[in-house]
Order: structure tokens, then sequence, then C-alpha cells
């Protein structure tokens, strides 16, 4: 009875075994062709997400810059003030908890191709989408708060704080190096415009569009908001910075993800084959197939496959199936 027992044993560990090493071949292939495709667009890319990056140091430039131009006074009247409590100074890490999480969240997600088998995006084409999505709120960003200053709201840009007001900058190079990332925590007179809710919104909106879990998307859309009032509560921003950021981020993605070329469709084919195309190369594409339907021979029966893509938004997961079923119908 022993002996059965530990040769069950054995052979159950042996098909563990041998599953586990199968499985990580798989994931070893996956991650290898992924990486050779991404590569390949970064090589083709790479310009503009050098660029999107080089902004975020400009945009702290900025913000630093404002700093020196910052004269703290009494704090305006809010109504956010007056209806939300007041966290105080000692829980002010909540709300850079919360978006620290939606941060790190997001990021690893546009990672998620090179280890899931339902790939639904190139990891570098979202990223230069999302970077130019930052890019253009944060240049009216910077366009407000150096056009009008206001006295900080924040607990260290209040009358009596020392870092409230910033010496005269010793060298340009004093301030070319932003004090980093202290600089950027504790910085005053960059408000009109809240930054942790442009990268939020950003984030949001974007898997939003590209996203798969629709209960995902629900959370998404609620951590934002606890995110909003959770900067209010801190002090970090008056009331009127969150609803500037919550119009001007949605108006920004709204237009500009119209004037962008839409992210290529990989749920169906070939990979290599979902790279995004020339004009050129769309048209030869083009009158190649209408050349085979006049000579009588049919197109790729691939090219017929239904897409769950529709109007360039990745269809929930929820939703795929009976859109499938309609259009087989059909």
């Amino acid at each position: 009875m022993g002996f059965e027992v530990l040769w069950n044993w054995l052979l159950h560990d042996n098909k563990m075994t041998l599953y586990i090493g199968r499985e990580a071949s798989k994931l070893w292939k996956r991650i290898s062709a992924e990486t050779t495709t991404e590569i390949n667009l970064l090589l083709d890319n790479w310009k503009y997400l050098l660029a999107g990056l080089i902004f975020q140091y400009i945009h702290g430039l900025a913000a630093r810059g404002v700093h020196y131009l910052h004269r703290p006074g009494p704090t305006l009247k809010d109504l956010g003030f007056f209806l939300l409590p007041e966290l105080g100074q000692d829980k002010a890490y909540i709300s850079e908890t919360v978006f620290t999480f939606i941060f790190l969240s997001f990021f690893l997600w546009t990672f998620h191709p090179f280890i899931f088998k339902s790939k639904k995006i190139y990891t570098v084409l979202v990223w230069c989408r999302v970077l130019a999505f930052l890019v253009a709120s944060q240049t009216l960003r910077i366009i407000t708060f150096y056009s009008t200053q206001l006295p900080g709201p924040n607990y260290h840009c209040r009358e009596g704080s020392k870092l409230a007001r910033l010496p005269k900058p010793d060298s340009v190079l004093e301030v070319l190096l932003i004090n980093f990332p202290r600089g950027v925590i504790y910085g005053c007179g960059d408000l009109i415009f809240s930054s942790h809710m442009i990268f939020t919104l950003v984030f949001v909106l974007t898997y939003q569009k590209y996203g798969t879990q629709r209960c995902i998307k629900q959370f998404a859309w609620l951590v934002a908001i606890i995110q909003s009032l959770l900067i209010v509560a801190s002090r970090k921003h008056y009331t009127v910075d969150v609803v500037v950021a919550w119009y001007t981020v949605n108006l920004v993605v709204f237009f500009l993800d119209k004037k962008l070329p839409e992210l290529p469709d990989r749920t169906s084919g070939s990979s290599l084959l979902l790279l995004p195309l020339s004009t050129k190369d769309k048209d030869s594409r083009s009158k190649e197939e209408n050349q085979k339907l006049l000579n009588g021979n049919s197109v790729d029966p691939a090219d017929w496959r239904p897409r769950t893509q529709i109007n360039g938004k990745i269809l929930e997961d929820a939703n795929e199936n009976h859109v499938n079923t309609a259009m087989n119908g059909a």
C-alpha cells in the first residue's frame, strides 16, 4: 500500500515537472517573439519616445522655474476645502500612494503582451500614444501656471515655511538639476492644473480604449475619482486645478486620438502582418487584392475573419463572444 502511494506520488510529480517545463518553454518563446517585434517597433519609433521623455524633464524644469516666482499668501476660498475634511500634513502620503498604485499598474499592463497570450496592444506604440497625450496636456499646464501665479495651498507653500520661497539660484546648473525628486515633491506655484490628474486620466482613458476587462475599467474610473478627492483633501491643489484637468485632458485625448494613426489590431493573424503599414504598402496591397478578384481568385480567407476591434476600440471579453456570434449569423 505504501509503495503504491509512493509510486503514484512520483508519477504525479513527474507529470507536473513535464508540464512546468513545457509551459516555461512556451513562455520563453512568447517572450522572445514579443521582444523581437517590440525591438523592431522601437527602432522605428525611438524618436517619438525620446522626445516624450525629454519633455517630461522640460515639464519638471518649468515647474522648478515657477517655484522661484512663487510668493506665499492667504489660501484662496475653495468649495472643495469647505466640503472635504482636511487630511492633515501627516496623511499627505495617502494621495501619493494611490497615484503610485495607478502609475505602476498601468506601466505593468503595457508590458503584458510579453507574458500573456491575449496580445491586444504593442507596448512601444501604446507608449508613443500616451506620451503624446502627456506632452499636449503638460504644455497647456505650463502655459496656465506661468500666466497666473497663485499662492499654493499645500502646507510647505504657506507663509512661514522655508520651502515656500526659493532663494535666488547661484548658477544655471542649480536650476537645470531641478533637485529631483525633492524639488518635484515640494514644488509650489504650478497650479491651475493638477499634474497627478493628467497622468491618472491619460492612463485611465488609454486603458478604457485598449483594455479588455470591463470591471477593471470601472474600477479605474472609481480610483480616478478617489484620487481627485484626495488631492483636494490633502490641500495639494485647489478644486479648480482638478476640475480643469478633468475636462482638459479628456478634450486633449479626444482630439489627438482622432489625429494619431490607429493602433494595429493584433487580435487575429500573425503579429508581423499587423505592424503599421505605410500608405504605399496599403495601396499596393489593395491593388493586389483587387487583381485577385478580377482574375477569379479568392482573397486570403484570413482577411475575411471577423475582427473583435471596432472603430479602433478593443471590445471587452464579456462582449466578444456575443459580437462574434452576431457577425457569424449575419
